[in-house]
């Protein structure tokens, strides 16, 4: 929908780290608490990180201690700054206006961003 819309992926060898950048439209953004969820080829969506208005974060078990979710209310984006990737980390990341245990609006899981590629190989 290009409302929401995820940037910065790319290939990184294991170890590596790399920062991606989601920028929503103002009002999604300012009604919506956003997180990043993640596909592997094959594979079902899975939840990766969720911040709170309060700045509250949340993660997927195989990422906590890894990656960190942040956001800038003055640029209406949500990063996901992932460190210590693993080739089990290669997926395609998607941003969300939603994410488990969020509450949002009802709308608000309807936008998702188009998805950017994390390849982590040697």
């Amino acid at each position: 929908q290009a409302e929401v819309a995820e940037s910065g992926g790319g290939s990184v060898q294991p170890g590596g780290s790399l920062k991606l950048s989601c920028v929503a439209s103002t009002y999604i953004f300012s009604s919506c608490k956003m997180g990043w969820h993640r596909q592997a080829p094959g594979e079902g969506r899975e939840f990766v990180a969720g911040i709170q208005r309060d700045g509250t974060t949340t993660y997927g078990d195989s990422v906590k201690g890894r990656f960190t979710i942040s956001q800038d209310g003055a640029k209406n984006t949500l990063y996901l700054q992932m460190t210590s990737l693993k080739t089990e980390d290669t997926a395609v990341y998607y941003c969300a206006a939603d994410f488990p245990g969020a509450n949002n609006y009802y709308w608000c899981k309807n936008y998702w961003g188009q998805g950017t590629q994390v390849t982590v190989a040697s």
